[in-house]
């Protein structure tokens, strides 16, 4: 008899590529998951794996009972969400976000999404935009954030947030203090995000459209380094603005406005429509409620008074 256990052992082999990973994967032994293809096998009487292979690999039989297995759990959730109330939905949520995401509001995305869903368990992801949409095409993410790009019809797109990035740098590198045509921009060193970023895909192409030579860049695809890059002096990067008003008014650091300015990045909300189940659908709801880059969680706050003390006024 077909179990959901044997299709999920199925599925999950497939999708992360060893027995090894499927087991840690459904909390199993190694041996349950062989034993449950074993029931498989003999149910259908054909052999599901090909043994002559070091990989797991499907035979042709095996790959298309790994199709009817993953229709048959994607209609197996489908169902338990469209019947189940928030409170009581048990499921997993794989969830992808790019860095800025991860350091600014991610948190309050996650409390929102365990408020509503109290027994949903959320595993959170932080990777480049190229790799979350990869992860997401391949299914092995739910639910990803990223700057925009164009999408196919196998996506379902949610717009977000945009996010103003601003050319900055520290004080004295720039000694214009008003705005300089976006192409003497290429005078100075220039700290960038390469193409793996969606940030940096898209200020490649801005540049690259308004005619714009870099032959001193310097690429990372780590957000922090990037800023720790500029901070140290190393060169003008595109940094989001709003988030780092803190150092630009405490004069850490200084903007240097270009004619054009940069475009702002538009953030959305992916996930696949074959997956457009009423979860998802939600999830993309609180991501835009929860939204907020203008600070990063690592951001200085102000102290809060002593007791008894009140701001502005001393204690006695």
């Amino acid at each position: 008899m077909l179990t959901f256990k044997q299709v999920e052992a199925l599925y999950w082999i497939v999708q992360l590529g060893s027995f090894e990973a499927a087991a840690s994967k459904l909390n199993a032994s190694q041996s349950a998951i062989s034993k449950r293809v074993q029931e498989l096998e003999s149910t259908f009487e054909f052999d599901v794996f090909d043994r002559s292979k070091r990989s797991a690999r499907l035979t042709e039989k095996g790959e298309e009972l790994f199709h009817y297995a993953k229709e048959l759990l994607e209609r197996r959730d489908e169902i338990v969400e469209r019947v189940s109330a928030k409170e009581v939905l048990v499921r997993r949520l794989r969830l992808g976000v790019t860095e800025l995401t991860a350091l600014t509001w991610l948190p309050h995305l996650i409390a929102a999404i365990k408020r509503a869903y109290p027994k949903v368990v959320v595993e959170a992801e932080v990777e480049l935009s190229a790799t979350l949409r990869e992860r997401l095409e391949a299914d092995t993410v739910d639910f990803i954030i990223v700057p925009s790009a164009p999408v196919s019809e196998r996506f379902v797109s949610t717009h977000i947030a945009s996010v103003e990035n601003a050319w900055l740098c520290v004080p004295g590198m720039a000694q214009n203090k008003g705005s300089i045509p976006l192409s003497e921009i290429a005078q100075f060193p220039l700290l960038t995000q390469g193409n793996l970023s969606g940030t940096g895909m898209t200020y490649g192409r801005f540049l690259l459209e308004h005619g714009v030579s870099i032959p001193k860049v310097f690429a990372s695809n780590n957000l922090l380094a990037q800023i720790g890059l500029t901070l140290s002096g190393m060169g003008v990067s595109y940094l989001p603005k709003a988030c780092l008003n803190y150092l630009i008014a405490g004069g850490v650091l200084q903007e240097i406005r270009t004619r054009p300015p940069l475009p702002p990045i538009e953030y959305v909300a992916l996930y696949r429509a074959d997956h457009a189940y009423s979860l998802n659908a939600e999830i993309a709801k609180l991501a835009e409620e929860s939204c907020d880059f203008s600070a990063l969680l690592l951001t200085p706050q102000a102290p809060k008074p002593a007791p008894g003390q009140r701001r502005g006024i001393p204690s006695k």
